[in-house]
């Protein structure tokens, strides 16, 4: 199959011709139909998260596919008569990428992708950048039913996590209310969208680029604007609930300060920054937290609202033989919502 292979870190991705896997009893095999294209990628392919386990490696954790075979029956060796399963070959799915031990307290309690055994998809084992991937289960699968299964594949990380970051804060955000997004990227445009979904608090969103901006508000967002705009628009210590897709420390101390008393500040970039916390310093009582992905539960409910018509995914279809110069495109800020890689 072809794969999109990081040789090395801080290596320029190269395509390979590497063997279809073989499901064991219990795994299925997903073709893929797109993988979309995440700066935790470019994270991992720098060195900056060095997570993976050996090189060269297939990276990618934004899959959706369709169903294509079933490991051997009763645990016997490959070439054994293929399982059943509840899903029918061809089926169109979403791959959820945080794949725990399935046995610890978080894994039995719905919650994989906090597993401290770090097998996700892409990260632990091999990702999407290749036609095939093999699932460990297919309780990480969710049916896409009529939807896109290449336009669908922001869906499994580019809105599921800003989803949960957004249930975080939703007992907050009563009307009347302040709520603001720090980004509007990729991430950033989902949480505009959920948050007009499922809020009716009023919806700043902070973003120094001024085609983003203009997104966000085309999305419902009530005021997007730069950060040098934030002074001038009365913001200080307003905000019910700061959600940071960014993650640097000039984005956090931004949503230090715009934090009302009581406020919720989610971090969910991953931009190395920290907010220093202290009695009084953001306002009294404020909470800081993080928000890592979301869980396979999650994902459905996500899925749910975009077959509903609820979401709109900006994709820009690269075939696979492009992944290198996407990630490049990505690494300079010049991608306006999510590429989608198709093999």
């Amino acid at each position: 199959m072809r794969a999109a292979v990081l040789p090395g870190y801080a290596s320029a991705l190269e395509i390979r011709d590497l063997p279809v896997p073989e499901p064991g009893p219990g795994q299925v095999l997903v073709r893929v139909a797109g993988t979309g294209l995440c700066h935790s990628d470019l994270h991992l392919s720098t060195g900056e998260l060095q997570l993976l386990p050996s090189l060269p490696w297939v990276l990618g954790h934004e899959i959706c596919g369709y169903v294509e075979a079933y490991g051997p029956v009763g645990g016997g060796s490959a070439g054994a008569p293929t399982a059943t399963g509840p899903l029918e070959h061809g089926t169109p799915v979403a791959v959820f990428g945080g794949w725990g031990c399935g046995a610890c307290r978080v894994c039995v309690s719905g919650e994989e992708q906090l597993c401290s055994v770090t097998s996700w998809v892409g990260i632990g084992r091999p990702g999407g950048f290749a036609e095939y991937v093999l699932v460990p289960a297919v309780r990480h699968l969710v049916p896409l039913g009529d939807l896109d299964p290449i336009t669908s594949a922001p869906l499994t990380d580019a809105a599921l996590t800003p989803y949960r970051a957004v249930k975080k804060v939703l007992a907050n955000l009563v009307p009347g209310t302040t709520v603001v997004v720090i980004g509007a990227g990729g991430l950033g445009q989902y949480a505009v969208q959920l948050l007009r979904e499922l809020c009716s608090a009023r919806l700043v969103v902070v973003e120094p680029d001024a085609d983003r901006c203009a997104v966000a508000t085309a999305l419902g967002a009530d005021l997007a604007i730069s950060p040098e705009q934030v002074e001038d628009a009365g913001l200080a210590t307003s905000a019910a609930a700061v959600i940071d897709l960014v993650g640097s420390a000039a984005p956090l101390a931004l949503a230090g300060a715009l934090a009302a008393p009581r406020a919720q500040v989610v971090i969910v970039g991953l931009g190395g920054g920290s907010l220093a916390t202290g009695f009084l310093s953001p306002a009294a009582e404020v909470v800081v937290g993080s928000s890592f992905w979301g869980s396979r539960t999650e994902l459905a409910e996500v899925v749910a609202l975009a077959q509903r018509g609820r979401l709109t995914t900006r994709v820009h279809e690269v075939d696979l033989a492009g992944a290198e110069h996407a990630m490049r495109d990505l690494e300079a800020g010049k991608v306006d919502g999510r590429i989608v890689l198709v093999p």
